[in-house]
């Protein structure tokens, strides 16, 4: 996440809004909101971030069907992704929702 306003770059508004369009990115933002509401039973603090796999979990998905809706939410820069060992982990990125706000 950027630390100053002025150098985030701008966010794309139609990108982000074919993004927010399907209802499970919705759902999957909403989510990532209250982190510990929808994954209390991962394994480590959800400030870090969500895995994959608990997404995966909560919304009885494929794997990859899930990845790429989380692809389709980081190239919007609604959501950002940090590598914790083999996780990936996802959380919101708060500048850009409140960007379009």
């Amino acid at each position: 996440m950027c630390e100053k306003q002025q150098q985030c770059p701008s966010p794309d508004f139609d990108v982000a809004m074919r993004a927010i369009v399907h209802p499970l990115r919705r759902e999957i933002l909403k989510w990532l909101k209250a982190p510990s509401v929808y994954f209390p039973q991962q394994s480590w603090e959800v400030e870090l971030g969500v895995s994959v796999g608990q997404i995966t979990q909560r919304c009885g998905l494929s794997q990859s069907t899930v990845s790429q809706h989380l692809a389709v939410l980081k190239q919007a820069t609604l959501v950002e992704v940090r590598k914790a060992g083999p996780f990936h982990l996802f959380k919101r990125n708060e500048a850009t929702l409140e960007h379009f706000a």
